[in-house]
Parts: structure tokens; C-alpha cells; sequence
């Protein structure tokens, strides 16, 4: 069962951003361990996707008084070594009693998932599942309110929000029944992971909706655990959400240089590769030394685009290195792992892997059918030119007795 962290109702619908809820996801989760949580700014940025900067400035608004109620939602403390040396603060979450103050249950693999606003979303959806309410999108759109600029304060547009909902839809975190809740309202289910729609399988370790508050199981050492903080420190990108891509440095490759003239050092961030990417990419870390940073960054946007579409790790893993033992000569590493080894191959069905689902083995229907009918329209058109063949017409030509098309006028166009 995936772990679940409860958010108080006023983090969801306060006055925070949304950047700060899924730091607090995160650091909520954290703060189960004994120590509490030990993990620095840059790993927090790694693993929720964010800049440096933004996870700071969540870290400051949860650490100062809220302007409406005074209420501290989060305590730092520094440590320092008996020389001196200082170690990561320990930062532990406000302790809530459910009996006195409402919240949500939100995972955290949520947190890592989905963008801030999403996530915002989500667990707004939990609550009022978990309560019985059937909440309309203009409701949503007052919790999912504009947090900056001159619209700062206001809902968003009914739009966005409807548009917002079906991003969670389609990435499986929530599912909708519309039209058919009270007077008409969609009704919405929450899940604990990410499910497929009616024509696809749950391709994880499957769980339902739990909207109790029921003890909470230990975080998933893989994802949550400071020692796997890698050892470059993660940069920020501003223009993007997630943070993708090499773990060091990363220099392009030799084969054809350029004269000295045309030669510029590249003089971007340090490149890092986010843990789930790394994962991914462990069958195929050999061929990675080489590739110029622009590969890279595509590289472990297609991993983390198929990665939230709801592929798991293991089956992109498997993927690469079936695909790398199967290929004898590779010229081209970057050409090779961005246009062969990572594309997915089979029908639209997300479960669909080369023809075969992949949970099961089983072999795809839909590639089946398709296949079939491949087959049935050659075998059409191979009758249809044998029977041209017989009869001696050529191409474009039309049987002797067949009404020929007219000429065209003199000096008119056709």
C-alpha cells in the first residue's frame, strides 16, 4: 500500500502556493522517520522537480507565521559536528490532531508526480470525497485561485480548472462519473496510485480508493531516503517544471570537432540525473559519458514523460536492456537511445508493449486486430493485381468498353 500523508485543510486551501503544498507532501513524509527529515534543498528539488529557489521560498512560507492565523506549520533546526562542520537541518511538520482539525490524505508518490497545481488539486478532491461533498469546478477554481500577480487572490478561469482535472483523469489519479452526483454534478473517486482507464489494466501493485485514516505504512526507501542523494548537487531550471537528466558532467563527444574558432565550452548548470531517471537508465549508464547535454535533457524528458503517463520503471528498464543486448552495433548512442531504445512500441493501449500487455504477457488484441486487417487488405490488393495481370491492363488504364474520361477544351486549364 502506498504511504499517504495528511494535509491540514488549510494548506490546501490557504494562502501558500502551490509549490509549498508538495514541499510539505514531501517533508511530511519525511518527518516519519525517527530523525525526522534530513534531506537538504537540493534533494527536495530533485525529487519533487522544482527549483532550488522555489522549494527555499516554500521552506520560508512554512517556516513564518501564517498572516491570517499565526500558525507555524514548520520547525528547522541546525545541527553542528563536534568541529564545527555544520549537517542538514532537521525539519519536522506541526502536529495535528484529526479529531480537531480537518485535512486530506494525499500520497506521496503524488507529490513527485504531479506539478504543484495538480497536486493541489488532488488533494482538494480528497477532502471533499472523504467528506461526502460534491464539489463543482467553480469551487475548485476558488481553491485553485491565482496566488501571484495582478490576479492574485481571484479563481481561475473554469477552463483551466476543467483542463486540470483532465490531465489528473488521463494520468489516472482520479476517475469522474459526470452528471451524476447531486443536481447533477460530476461525481469524482481519488486514487492511491495512478490507475488506466476501462480498456487498460492496473499495471502496478494495484489499490483502491482509501479515503480512512488508517495507520500509515514506511516510506519507500528508493524514493525517500536522504542516502540516495546523488552527488552532484541538482540545478535549477526556471523555464521548466522537472528536473531532468546526467548524473556529472557531461561533454560532447569527440568524433567530429569543431575549429577552434566555432568551439564554445558549454557553460550551462551541472547536469544531475533526478533518481527515478537514473533508474531508468542504469541497463544503458555505459553509453551515457559521451552525450552532449541537449541529448541528455531530451533523453530524461521522454523517460519522465513516459514515466508519468503511468509506465512503471521496471518495464522502461526492461525495455533498455532488452533492446541494448539485442543491438549488436551502435554508432550513435544519443540517435540510437532517443529514436530506438526508449520509443514504445505497440498500439494506442497504454498496457500495450511490442504487441504483448505488459502485466500479463498476454498478447494485445488491439495489435492483433490491427495486424488482421494489414493482412486482409494485402491479400485484396495482390488479388486485385493479379486480376489486372489476366486481363493485361496496365496502371491507370480502364477495361476496353468503359467510358473514357473526355479531353480536356484547348486552352482550358485543368
Amino acid at each position: 500500500m502506498p504511504q499517504k500523508v495528511r494535509v491540514p485543510l488549510r494548506v490546501i486551501v490557504g494562502s501558500y502556493s502551490d509549490a509549498t503544498v508538495s514541499v510539505y507532501v514531501k517533508i511530511a513524509a519525511l518527518d516519519r522517520r525517527t530523525t525526522g527529515c534530513e534531506a537538504g534543498v537540493a534533494y527536495l528539488s530533485g525529487l519533487l522537480g522544482l527549483a532550488r529557489s522555489t522549494v527555499e521560498r516554500a521552506l520560508t512560507q512554512l517556516m513564518r507565521p501564517d498572516p491570517v492565523d499565526d500558525i507555524v506549520e514548520l520547525t528547522s533546526q541546525r545541527r553542528t559536528l563536534p568541529g564545527g562542520d555544520g549537517e542538514t537541518a532537521v525539519r519536522r511538520v506541526r502536529v495535528t490532531d484529526p479529531r480537531c482539525e480537518h485535512g486530506g490524505w494525499v500520497p506521496t508518490r503524488a507529490s513527485e508526480s504531479l506539478s504543484p497545481r495538480q497536486l493541489r488539486c488532488y488533494a482538494a478532491l480528497s477532502y471533499a470525497t472523504a467528506t461526502g461533498a460534491h464539489i463543482t469546478v467553480a469551487e475548485l477554481a476558488r481553491v485553485l485561485r491565482h496566488r501571484s500577480g495582478k490576479s492574485a487572490g481571484e479563481p481561475l478561469h473554469p477552463r483551466s480548472v476543467r483542463r486540470i482535472l483532465q490531465d489528473l483523469e488521463d494520468l489516472g489519479w482520479i476517475s469522474v462519473e459526470r452528471r451524476a452526483g447531486y443536481r447533477g454534478r460530476h461525481l469524482y473517486t481519488v486514487h492511491d496510485e495512478p490507475i488506466q482507464g476501462a480498456l487498460t489494466a492496473d499495471i502496478g501493485e494495484g489499490s483502491g480508493p482509501d479515503h480512512g485514516e488508517g495507520s500509515l505504512p514506511v516510506d519507500h526507501h528508493q524514493t525517500d531516503s536522504p542516502d540516495d542523494l546523488p552527488p552532484t548537487a541538482v540545478e535549477s531550471d526556471r523555464r521548466r517544471r522537472e528536473q531532468v537528466v546526467a548524473r556529472g558532467p557531461v561533454e560532447n563527444a569527440a568524433s567530429a570537432p569543431l575549429p577552434a574558432a566555432y568551439r564554445r565550452p558549454y557553460a550551462g548548470p551541472a547536469l544531475s540525473l533526478a533518481p527515478r531517471i537514473w533508474r531508468v537508465l542504469e541497463p544503458v549508464k555505459g553509453l551515457l559519458a559521451g552525450l552532449s547535454p541537449y541529448v541528455v535533457r531530451a533523453l530524461a524528458r521522454e523517460i519522465g514523460r513516459q514515466l508519468d503517463e503511468g509506465q512503471e520503471t521496471e518495464r522502461l528498464r526492461a525495455r533498455l536492456q532488452f533492446r541494448y543486448a539485442a543491438t549488436d552495433t551502435i554508432r550513435d548512442p544519443g540517435r540510437w537511445l532517443l529514436g530506438a531504445a526508449v520509443v514504445r512500441r505497440g498500439c494506442g493501449l497504454l498496457a500495450c508493449e511490442s504487441g504483448r500487455i505488459w502485466h500479463t504477457g498476454h498478447e494485445c488484441a488491439v495489435c492483433a486486430r490491427d495486424r488482421a486487417a494489414i493482412a486482409k487488405l494485402r491479400r485484396i490488393q495482390a488479388e486485385l493485381d493479379a486480376r489486372e495481370a489476366q486481363l493485361g491492363l496496365t496502371p491507370y488504364q480502364l477495361p476496353a468498353g468503359w467510358p473514357q474520361p473526355a479531353a480536356p477544351a484547348p486552352g482550358r486549364l485543368i
